[in-house]
């Protein structure tokens, strides 16, 4: 319960701060809320103040964020505020980052640092999954989320017991934070997509094309994390980075329009809502733009996690194949894209497949989501990750 009501508050006093910044702001001063000069100056300043803050706060808001994954060891719980902060910051400054990752890292490093006060011989692993378990639980709102990531990890870790009775604490812990989270604010991750009429002969075809193309999307911007993180890196000072990171953020989002900048999960929502609403030209570029936003936005020094705004780059591939040949369900188009780029991305076949599953809230899909994992595995297995090592190398 706790880390929902962690997420909560900083979700919420995220969206207070970008309603400031992103309307109250531009308004006063008579400049359009989404025009590309206040998009620019708008992502600049973030990067500028995160950067800042970064070099003011105790433990400069934990390891660089290029190396971390989406739940890691314990830190340290004096960088924790810190790290909220500069993550606020973040959100409602319009970075294509989402609070996953730091989020997690921040419930894991309370939870340690209580439960060691509270049963000092518990091992470190228990408050790690358990912290784990609760903020994946609170972020998709529902547990199964966090028992299918956290299934992965437990089922390569040697230990007494059944699988089951090693999953049954965070199972517990994860039906509290989604719990938490849907009582109060309601997550809905449905896209509210045109109805998928049942699979067809042509259908598998596509599902496999389309989650490919989704995995080398994935994998160019896989293969130009390390590239963008050498360039950041060479900067030598963290605020000079964060502010040109900020700089091309706001160029990026001028050039990708608005619906770019953000986490992604409300601004996904938006394109879903009108699947011919744009071209396929325009879909491609909000695709395209989203995961070069990503990839700078995670190597620079922003603090935040990168499976939201994959989400929002799988979809609009999707939608953007559904525009090319109309005869391609857009609900099959969007969900096997997102697949393809999660596999890329987060290199977890449980939570990609759950993802791009609950998208469209449509059980007679996923027969051919599970087909498309096939190809789409196969283009990302053994291949580097999305996350570097302490020398900038990335993990394998």
């Amino acid at each position: 319960m706790v880390c929902a009501l962690v997420l909560l508050g900083v979700s919420l006093l995220a969206e207070q701060l970008q309603d400031v910044l992103w309307e109250t702001l531009p308004d006063a001063i008579g400049v359009g809320r989404f025009s590309s000069l206040w998009m620019i100056v708008m992502l600049t300043a973030t990067g500028l103040a995160v950067g800042l803050v970064l070099r003011a706060v105790p433990g400069h808001g934990g390891p660089d964020p290029a190396t971390t994954g989406l739940v890691d060891a314990p830190m340290r719980p004096g960088v924790v505020p810190g790290l909220l902060l500069v993550t606020t910051l973040a959100l409602a400054g319009g970075v294509s980052l989402g609070p996953e990752n730091p989020i997690t890292a921040a419930n894991i490093a309370l939870a340690y640092w209580l439960g060691r006060r509270a049963a000092p011989g518990a091992p470190v692993e228990l408050w790690v999954a358990l912290a784990a378990a609760g903020t994946i639980g609170a972020l998709f709102g529902t547990p199964i989320a966090a028992a299918l990531i956290l299934s992965e990890t437990l089922a390569s870790q040697p230990g007494p017991g059944a699988f089951w009775d090693r999953l049954f604490a965070p199972l517990a812990a994860g039906t509290a934070g989604a719990l938490t989270m849907s009582l109060i604010a309601e997550p809905g991750f449905d896209l509210s997509l045109p109805s998928y009429a049942g699979p067809h002969w042509g259908d598998l075809l596509s599902a496999l094309l389309i989650a490919s193309a989704g995995a080398l999307l994935g994998m160019v911007a896989v293969y130009a994390f390390p590239v963008a993180h050498r360039a950041f890196r060479a900067l030598r000072y963290p605020v000079l980075a964060l502010t040109a990171g900020g700089l091309a953020l706001g160029l990026l989002g001028a050039l990708g329009g608005h619906l770019t900048l953000f986490k992604g999960l409300e601004e996904v929502k938006e394109i879903a809502e009108d699947p011919d609403g744009w071209s396929a030209g325009e879909f491609a570029v909000m695709a395209v733009v989203k995961m070069a936003a990503l990839v700078i936005a995670a190597t620079c020094g922003f603090r935040g996690g990168r499976i939201f705004p994959a989400v929002f780059a799988g979809a609009a591939l999707g939608l953007c194949a559904h525009a090319l040949v109309d005869a391609v369900p857009p609900a099959l188009a969007v969900s096997c894209a997102v697949l393809g780029v999660l596999l890329a991305v987060t290199r977890q076949g449980w939570v990609s497949l759950f993802t791009a599953a609950v998208l469209v809230s449509d059980a007679s899909v996923l027969p051919l989501l599970c087909a498309a994992t096939l190809p789409a595995w196969l283009l990302v297995t053994g291949r580097v990750q999305m996350q570097l090592d302490g020398e900038g190398k990335a993990l394998r």
